[in-house]
């Protein structure tokens, strides 16, 4: 972190997830903080499934400035803050944590991160078209939301948990996307403008089973480990747009980090950190 020293002013930000030490958040936001020349630090918290409530009280409790929450905890910490934003509620799972006068705020970043990403990054219009989802977790959900906002005709949701498709639903409650979902196997037959892999299916060279692929069609896994994911090599082959889940990481750190200091970030000192630490391995 360059040649700044911690010290008793050192403002602390964390991320708490299981496991957690792969994270890319350190890097991200501590080349950030260090290129502003900010007097913060960002660290990784291992936190086990379970002790969550008594996780959130000790942040307080130390002075921590804010947290990030990733897998699996960003649901249970949804039932144990103070207060819960408008996105944090709908999908019922929080990614930021601020802290501010002993009192905890639940924020979701995932879900105007992502239309940050389809926008700057990807391109994509979502008005009038078609998108297939794989998943229904945290960030699949956020995705849904973002998706439905801007204005998607039909969300197609690809399902191994059935069960899961009621806490979709309820996140996208008084929008006018059509919502339809359906067993895994039956994703083949889909015809979509947008393929999203929210699941953690490619991380270890699984497949999915993919619809028609074309030139058209842009496609996004949220994993960024490994760089090249089956789904993004299929979607490249096919001639289509293909994105891993390095730019909804950035756009949702970025918005997280505004929560914290009050500040933008420079993105493109994140993303340049982000990638040499990819490159590393």
């Amino acid at each position: 972190m360059g040649d700044r020293r911690i010290g008793g002013a050192t403002r602390v930000v964390a991320v708490i997830g299981w496991p957690i030490e792969h994270s890319l958040s350190p890097v991200i936001h501590n080349a950030a903080f260090d290129a502003m020349d900010l007097d913060w630090v960002y660290v990784a918290l291992p936190v086990a499934p379970g002790p969550i409530p008594e996780a959130v009280a000790g942040l307080v409790a130390l002075g921590v400035a804010g947290a990030s929450v990733t897998m699996p905890h960003k649901e249970a910490v949804a039932d144990v803050v103070d207060r819960l934003t408008e996105d944090a509620e709908r999908l019922r799972a929080v990614n930021t944590i601020e802290i501010a006068a002993g009192h905890t705020v639940g924020h979701n970043t995932d879900a105007p991160g992502f239309a940050r990403f389809l926008e700057q990054d990807a391109g994509f219009d979502a008005s009038g078209r078609t998108a297939l989802l794989y998943g229904a977790g945290g960030a699949a959900r956020a995705c849904a939301l973002a998706l439905a906002r801007a204005g998607l005709t039909r969300l197609v949701v690809a399902l191994r948990v059935p069960a899961r498709a009621k806490e979709l639903e309820a996140a996208l409650d008084g929008l006018p996307t059509t919502v339809e979902t359906m067993a895994f196997d039956q994703a083949g037959g889909v015809s979509a403008d947008l393929v999203v892999n929210g699941t953690p299916l490619g991380a270890h060279g699984e497949t999915l089973p993919l619809p028609a692929l074309g030139p058209s069609t842009v496609t996004v896994d949220l994993l960024y480990r490994p760089t090249m994911t089956p789904l993004q090599q299929a979607a490249r082959e096919a001639g289509g747009a293909a994105f891993g889940g390095l730019g909804l990481l950035l756009q949702q750190a970025a918005l997280s980090f505004e929560i914290w200091t009050g500040r933008q970030p420079p993105l493109e000192v994140m993303s340049a950190a982000a990638l040499a630490a990819l490159a590393d391995g």
